[in-house]
């Protein structure tokens, strides 16, 4: 049991760095990162956990998602043009596989639905506000 909590933290502080990296550089997404690093401090450690979810690149990324209540439209662009430019890189590597394009296809049309109508646009003044 031990081990798990420890991967957990290993994995959990990796995907913090990939996360804070993701917020400056424009092709690197920081929310899954930073979602998938939240998952695993709740799984292995309350006080990581806790120390996280104060952070300002929590507060900033995250916590208005979790909480149910959206994304600003500008988070939600960021992330809808960086995972386009990287399933077009993917897309157009896959010139000889048709079955590839196609999931590829579908799951890119999944996502920019998932996050136009799926996730509720929350003005940034209302962010402040909590």
């Amino acid at each position: 049991m031990k081990l798990k909590k420890i991967l957990f933290v290993i994995v959990g502080c990796i995907c913090v760095a990939l996360g804070a990296l993701g917020a400056v550089l424009p092709l690197l997404p920081a929310f899954p990162f930073l979602l998938l690093a939240a998952y695993c401090f709740a799984r292995s450690s309350e006080r990581l956990h806790n120390w996280f979810t104060g952070t300002k690149l929590y507060k900033n990324n995250l916590e208005s998602y979790v909480k149910g209540k959206g994304m600003t439209r500008k988070t939600k662009i960021r992330i809808m043009l960086t995972v386009t430019v990287l399933m077009s890189i993917g897309f157009i590597m896959m010139n000889q596989v048709l079955a590839g394009r196609i999931v590829l296809a579908c799951v890119w049309v999944f996502h920019i639905l998932y996050f136009t109508l799926g996730v509720k646009t929350i003005k940034a003044g209302e962010l402040a506000e909590e």
